[in-house]
């Protein structure tokens, strides 16, 4: 069977995502155990609340060598809300910058918006070759944020010991107010979603059948 580890490092909507796990026949578990989370087929870094504690909260249990390690080893990786924010270089709220994991390059900043923060449904510009976003790109997803990322650049992995094997990153964006941020981001082993798959409803359920139809 399937399996997938859910990262328990104190910061995500954790039950749902092992439920609309669960719901498309993974076998998931939420735990910070090193070897598990190494050994499972698909690991999913949650994160709800902020950059700078969600960094903080990943490093005292050790989740940031975790993350590196699967990807050394060219293990599936969904970074998912402020997991996929702290896969970026750096963070910046209110007025504090915090370092990010660096797999990403670009920085996180606040959305420039009448209303914030961007609470609802959305839809997305998807890119050409898209594996997650595949037979659901018009589809409409469910976000919940006030900080996203506008920019995203392919970052060197040889100083992390990471070899992406020549793949190319895939970013599909998303407009709110006068930010067009990165909603979506795939790189060989590293995936994420600026928005939540398991509130998405089929086409969120779908997005993670086009995951794990990766490992």
């Amino acid at each position: 069977m399937t399996t997938a580890v859910v990262f328990d490092y104190g910061f995500g909507n954790v039950r749902s995502m092992l439920r609309a796990l669960a719901n498309i026949g993974v076998d998931a578990t939420l735990t910070s155990d090193h070897r598990q989370a190494l050994e499972a087929d698909g690991l999913v870094v949650p994160g709800v609340g902020a950059f700078a504690a969600c960094m903080d909260g990943l490093k005292q249990v050790g989740g940031d060598r975790v993350i590196y390690d699967r990807l050394r080893a060219g293990r599936p990786v969904l970074g998912v809300c402020v997991g996929q924010q702290i896969l970026f270089q750096r963070g910046n709220e209110n007025g504090a910058e915090a370092q990010g994991l660096g797999l990403i390059g670009g920085s996180v900043e606040r959305i420039q918006a009448d209303v914030i923060p961007h609470m609802g449904w959305n839809t997305l510009q998807a890119p050409d070759g898209t594996t997650l976003l595949d037979g659901i790109a018009d589809e409409r997803f469910y976000f919940v944020h006030s900080y996203a990322a506008a920019q995203a650049e392919p970052i060197d992995g040889a100083p992390l010991q990471i070899d992406f094997g020549g793949a190319p990153q895939r970013v599909a964006w998303c407009q709110y107010g006068q930010t067009r941020f990165v909603a979506a981001y795939e790189r060989g082993a590293l995936s994420a979603t600026q928005f939540h798959p398991e509130k998405s409803a089929e086409a969120g359920a779908q997005l993670l059948r086009n995951w794990v139809a990766t490992f």
